[in-house]
């Protein structure tokens, strides 16, 4: 065989080869594979950012304890109920795509916040723990950050149901089937106010009575 028609030959077969990987581009994009991959990357970072502000909120609960502690240290109980949710938060390896691991974490998650919730209840019987300016900002944090929880569930619920349905509508269910793409767990609706709502502490010290 000449050099020419070997020339030839592996031109035909490089541009053979890039038809059919074109074609299969083509195929792939026109039956939703690439909008799969997108989307299943759009919950992939939605949840790295429900991930992100759950921590910030358990990174708060030391520094809040501390200073809960000297001004209230005989409530023990209190301090002991926030400090173990906080270690039962950070010892769930958590897997986004198990039902029974989100519910785990969800009810972790939740148990921390209602002993929040509790600390800050009993903090209101001390002014001047109510009055120190770090608790103050210690507290400020902690509403901020629970308004990020709230927001950023609910880009994740909104992100997981949009895959969801994509992959479950013709003909990317096809595809997805094919490429092992399943339908992803989501929070559960049960007490999904009490979960996203943050808790409300009055932190004013109450008006001298008049003498």
């Amino acid at each position: 065989m000449s050099l020419t028609v070997l020339r030839r030959a592996v031109l035909r077969r490089a541009g053979l080869r890039a038809s059919v990987l074109a074609l299969a581009a083509l195929l792939l994009s026109g039956c939703g594979y690439n909008t799969i991959q997108q989307k299943d990357e759009a919950v992939n970072a939605a949840w790295s950012q429900v991930l992100n502000v759950y921590k910030r909120r358990a990174d708060l609960v030391p520094n809040l304890v501390a200073s809960v502690r000297g001004y209230a240290s005989h409530e023990r109980e209190v301090l002991t109920a926030v400090t173990e949710a906080r270690s039962r938060v950070g010892s769930i390896n958590v897997n986004a795509d198990d039902p029974a691991s989100i519910e785990q974490f969800q009810q972790a998650q939740g148990e921390l916040q209602s002993a929040i919730g509790r600390l800050l209840v009993v903090a209101e019987n001390y002014p001047q723990l109510k009055a120190n300016q770090n608790f103050l900002q210690l507290q400020a944090q902690l509403e901020g950050t629970e308004n990020r929880i709230t927001v950023e569930r609910q880009r994740y619920i909104q992100a997981v149901q949009d895959y969801n349905t994509y992959i479950r509508s013709f003909p990317q269910n096809l595809t997805a089937k094919v490429f092992g793409y399943a339908p992803k767990p989501n929070f559960s609706v049960e007490n999904e106010a009490e979960l996203a709502e943050p808790p409300t502490v009055d932190f004013e010290s109450p008006a001298p009575a008049a003498g």
